[in-house]
């Protein structure tokens, strides 16, 4: 399935692309989950940033936690002797702490977080609203475009429909956290709550913690 790119004109208002300070010239090597590649693709093409190179692992390991932090490391290590710095834009995303003790052995820095739903809402905010939201649901555009690839079918949902109760009777709400304004995704995201049983909520994160990330990792000295 295509993805669109997200549009940069949020990050402009927000003064990336004008008035973001001379990168280093060293080339930086952003690791990243392939569910954000388009979302880090903006960032960097609204900072100009053209140093940075970005390198995705398949989305699809959030399936498999325990291989994240393998694939990282062999990443890294097949990658350090050509850039300047390494960034991680995986959150712990279910290691259990692994990678972040992985990335401190290895001297590279990650993005902070539990997940890409508290960084996306801002790690602060994710955790303020923790109680309200324990029984939430939640996806971003990568997961409202690709619902079926990676919740519905996975869950054996195709095939048992029965098996919502099971998943998803403590839930109460589906959070779509949209990192753009696009009515077509806005459409499927209600659709997805409906089909979850769902109450729908939508809330307009943009990149959250991410862009900030990404700039560091563009300025770093």
């Amino acid at each position: 399935m295509a993805l669109g790119l997200p549009d940069d004109t949020a990050l402009t208002e927000a003064g990336f692309a004008d008035t973001a300070p001379q990168a280093t010239t060293g080339r930086v090597l952003l690791i990243a989950c392939g569910a954000l590649a388009h979302e880090v693709l903006a960032v960097k093409r609204a900072g100009g940033w053209d140093h940075l190179d970005l390198h995705c692992l398949p989305a699809k390991l959030h399936l498999y936690p325990d291989q994240i932090t393998p694939a990282v490391t062999a990443m890294v290590e097949a990658k350090r002797a050509d850039y300047a710095a390494i960034y991680i834009l995986y959150a712990d995303c279910g290691t259990g702490g692994l990678l972040q003790a992985e990335c401190d052995r290895l001297g590279v820095q990650m993005i902070a977080g539990p997940h890409c739903y508290s960084f996306y809402q801002g790690n602060d905010d994710f955790a303020a609203r923790g109680d309200a939201d324990m029984t939430a649901f939640f996806l971003t555009d990568f997961l409202v475009r690709q619902f079926d690839a990676f919740v519905w079918r996975p869950m054996g949902l195709d095939r048992h429909p029965q098996l919502r109760d099971m998943y998803f009777g403590n839930y109460t709400r589906l959070i779509y956290q949209a990192q753009t304004d696009d009515p077509a995704l806005n459409e499927k995201a209600q659709d997805c709550a409906r089909r979850l049983g769902l109450a729908y909520e939508r809330r307009a994160t943009g990149y959250g913690d991410l862009a900030g990330f990404v700039a560091k990792a563009a300025l770093q000295p």
